[in-house]
């Protein structure tokens, strides 16, 4: 809903498209930027007590804007600022949270799946948060809806504090943040099972999920539509993920998520090759859903990979590595695909962003054939000790 009322606002301000991609960019920028200290800082401390700190200064962030657009005296900069508190407050909130999902499975033989039962959440979210915002910005106005959203905030920190979690332990450092960020690089750049990983969901983040950037252009000067034809696509977009998390986390135990992620590459791009020079409204629906369908994979199945075989003690930098690849190249990709669509066209854009994915999927099956992964990641995930972490 912020998202959306965020974007509202800005360019009832400004008018100007490219102030709505600055905002975006002021929002995911900054979590690339300090992601890695973010994941050192999760496995330096106390995730639970780092989380519920991000939450409470998300809250007060909620809070600030909602004051700022009710007084009604504001300018782009100020929205721009709170958009970089936020993007570096998610920075330390995403590999704390991530990581505190493995602390909170007791089998874990299930986090696979409760790592695709969060992603759907997520995803529903995202499928029904913008339709709220809007009807609350058409009926009640958009310091209302900022109302609601630093409101909603008292429901996370209250959660958080009804949770019930082992006691956390300290454990003795022998090095300093700086040396803890070259051990996660190190241990990454050796363990080609993760780093594989995040090296195909950063290309993939930065080649081929911009796609979305350009679906206002489909929905515009393709097929002629209006403001609710663009948030019928974006909602295609949206049940296609929110159906490849749901499917997801129906997975048996036992299942090969690689064999999944590579079939899924395939699917994504041959659904968005599909939807790039469909002109029949209906049909470019169906495609658009397929792709999404397949690109739920990349983000879903990449954590759980990682999740499943990284080292407890690993485990936060090598999640915020996973976020830096995913938050950080999307709006770098972004650019590139705005630049690239004005010298050869949208449909050709598209086109070639689902050629790219082809060609991912295709080396993510030599990698397959190169080791066999699934037979070093399974016994990590069952031996694996449990790592105590946390107390309300």
């Amino acid at each position: 809903m912020q998202k959306t009322a965020v974007s509202w606002v800005v360019y009832s301000l400004t008018h100007s498209k490219f102030m709505l991609g600055v905002t975006l960019f002021a929002t995911m920028f900054p979590s690339f930027l300090f992601s890695f200290l973010g994941g050192v800082i999760s496995d330096r401390y106390d995730r639970y007590k780092v989380l519920l700190l991000t939450q409470i200064i998300s809250m007060i962030q909620a809070i600030a804007l909602t004051v700022l657009i009710f007084y009604k005296h504001y300018t782009i900069w100020e929205i721009l600022a709170l958009s970089v508190l936020l993007g570096i407050v998610n920075a330390f909130d995403v590999p704390a949270r991530q990581s505190l999902v493995y602390d909170m499975v007791d089998d874990k033989k299930d986090l696979p799946n409760a790592l695709a039962l969060n992603s759907s959440m997520v995803n529903l979210s995202r499928l029904i948060g913008p339709a709220i915002a809007g009807i609350v910005i058409e009926k009640f106005g958009d310091d209302i809806c900022f109302g609601l959203n630093a409101f909603s905030f008292v429901a996370v920190i209250v959660s958080l504090l009804l949770m019930r979690l082992p006691k956390y332990i300290s454990k003795p450092r022998t090095t300093n943040i700086v040396g803890e960020l070259r051990e996660g690089l190190a241990y990454i750049k050796r363990t080609p099972s993760i780093s594989s990983v995040i090296l195909m969901l950063g290309l993939i983040s930065l080649f081929v999920l911009p796609f979305t950037t350009l679906i206002p252009v489909y929905a515009k000067d393709i097929f002629h539509g209006t403001a609710s034809t663009f948030g019928v696509i974006d909602s295609a977009i949206g049940l296609g993920a929110f159906s490849g998390a749901i499917f997801l986390a129906s997975l048996s135990a036992g299942a090969n998520r690689r064999k999944i992620l590579a079939t899924n590459t395939f699917v994504f791009g041959a659904g968005l090759v599909l939807f790039s020079h469909t002109l029949y409204y209906p049909l470019s629906l169906v495609f658009a859903t397929i792709s999404a369908f397949g690109m739920m994979s990349q983000i879903t199945i990449s954590n759980t990979l990682i999740q499943t075989s990284v080292d407890p003690a690993m485990r936060g930098r090598v999640i915020s590595l996973y976020a830096m690849a995913f938050f950080g190249m999307q709006p770098l990709g972004g650019l590139l695909i705005g630049f690239v669509s004005q010298h050869i066209g949208v449909e050709n854009t598209i086109l070639s962003e689902g050629i790219i994915a082809l060609v991912i999927g295709v080396v993510h099956v030599k990698f397959l054939k190169k080791y066999n992964v699934k037979k070093v990641v399974q016994p990590i995930v069952e031996k694996q000790p449990i790592e105590v972490a946390i107390q309300a």
